[in-house]
């Protein structure tokens, strides 16, 4: 009778537990579509609307007391400058999904020692995250950066890319960067120009485009060199159309 009436109670108490477990994950999995419905609305108004800024952007403008940022469309940015940061930093960008897997698996033969982010994941992460190597940044560049490649245009991301890259501290956009380098604006740069600001990236703070170092000059050329295979074998086609 006793043991009976022991098994009664743990039931009893077990029942509420069960129960407050099912409610935690119902409620967490209201959140978790929540937060999905947001991001995905926040990607979508994206396609349309020029970001405003960016997390990184505004914790610059305030640790420096300002930023220099201004938006150019890509009709209005010289065509050699977007195959340069291309050539520079995701030469497969016309023919992945968001990753590079071959890229991916390279820099895992090489002990991770070389960077796989593809411009996608990029924009993801300037236009919509933080800065940093949190684990919780990148489950959500990585969820994050599919949904963008479905919803925007190829032509729309590296639009945005070089609208929110940084080319010198406090420097943002390739409009800003053309007038703040060379004097001109973002449409008569020349290629070789392109190619060293693409060679700032993605480390500008120590590196100019204006007074570059031999060993950025060399990266450049070889840049401006991948700009022209890409043109040529069709790899740029997918932001040219």
């Amino acid at each position: 009778m006793a043991k009976r009436t022991s098994t009664r109670r743990r039931r009893t108490r077990a029942g509420p537990v069960r129960r407050g477990a099912a409610w935690v994950l119902r409620w967490a999995a209201r959140g978790v579509v929540v937060v999905a419905t947001l991001l995905l609305i926040w990607i979508s108004v994206y396609t349309v609307l020029d970001p405003p800024t960016t997390p990184y952007i505004r914790s610059e403008a305030a640790r420096l007391g300002g930023v220099d940022r201004q938006w150019a469309d890509l009709e209005d940015i010289a065509p050699v400058m977007a195959r340069a940061a291309v050539a520079a930093e995701d030469a497969n960008f016309c023919l992945h999904w968001g990753f590079d897997m071959g890229a991916i698996r390279t820099a895992l033969e090489d002990g991770a020692t070389r960077g796989a982010s593809t411009i996608s994941q990029q924009v993801v992460k300037n236009a919509f995250l933080w800065q940093g190597r949190s684990w919780l940044r990148k489950a959500l560049e990585a969820l994050m950066t599919p949904v963008m490649e479905l919803v925007w245009s190829k032509r729309r991301i590296i639009e945005v890319y070089l609208n929110v890259a940084e080319f010198d501290e406090g420097v943002f956009g390739v409009r800003a960067a053309a007038l703040h380098y060379y004097g001109v604006a973002a449409a008569d740069l020349t290629p070789v120009q392109a190619a060293r600001l693409a060679a700032v990236l993605p480390n500008p703070k120590d590196r100019s485009a204006s007074q570059p170092s031999a060993q950025l000059r060399q990266r450049a050329a070889g840049i401006a060199d991948g700009a022209a295979t890409i043109a040529a074998d069709g790899r740029a086609s997918c932001f040219e159309s």
